[in-house]
């Protein structure tokens, strides 16, 4: 079956991580959210939940464990956003290696707008990239940006904000085929003209 892990901390976005999460789910992805720790490890007692950048509390999964987590496990890796999130993810030296490890065995690694702050962090060669205009003067130098919603550069796939849709349905795409992607978009019945 093909799986999924999907990273959250404190100060993750709640849209970003929930519509990824439960699109995967529909498309019969086998998903895991794993907390990752504002200090360094992620190690100990899993916490109660995690509180969003609006508030919202969401119990996670597991702890985000690098002996746990990697690509003999999962096919996919996804970093989503919120500002105080994406720093934890971005700034935590583990998450940086699975990041590189992950794109190294050809498996799919997801960041999301301010999420793409990781692939910095990660020491990723130049390629194609998008994110939150609010990181996109982080990225520019080191990176081909563009403005396009959702960016797919090889196994690495990045999105801006307000198009966790997009994004989450490119993922089922690429993991699952055009098939199973249509057949989770059409019962969500979004509106006429919607443009993905």
């Amino acid at each position: 079956m093909v799986s999924a892990l999907v990273l959250i901390a404190d100060g993750t976005e709640e849209m970003e991580f929930t519509i990824t999460y439960d699109t995967l789910v529909r498309a019969g992805v086998n998903t895991t959210s794993a907390f990752v720790n504002a200090s360094e490890k992620s190690e100990g007692t899993l916490p109660q939940y995690a509180r969003c950048s609006r508030g919202l509390k969401i119990i996670p999964d597991t702890n985000f464990d690098l002996l746990k987590c990697g690509p003999e496990n999962y096919d996919l890796f996804v970093i989503p956003g919120g500002a105080d999130g994406a720093k934890t993810m971005s700034q935590n030296e583990d998450v940086q290696a699975l990041v590189r490890e992950f794109l190294k065995e050809k498996k799919f690694v997801g960041m999301i707008c301010a999420g793409s702050l990781t692939a910095l962090t990660a020491g990723l060669p130049r390629q194609l990239i998008t994110s939150h205009p609010s990181v996109k003067s982080h990225l520019v130098n080191g990176f081909d940006y563009s403005e396009d919603s959702v960016v797919v550069s090889g196994y690495l796939i990045t999105r801006r904000e307000g198009t966790a849709f997009p994004f989450a349905l490119t993922l089922v795409e690429l993991l699952c085929g055009s098939a199973k992607r249509k057949e989770v978009y059409n019962p969500m019945v979004f509106p006429l003209g919607t443009p993905f």
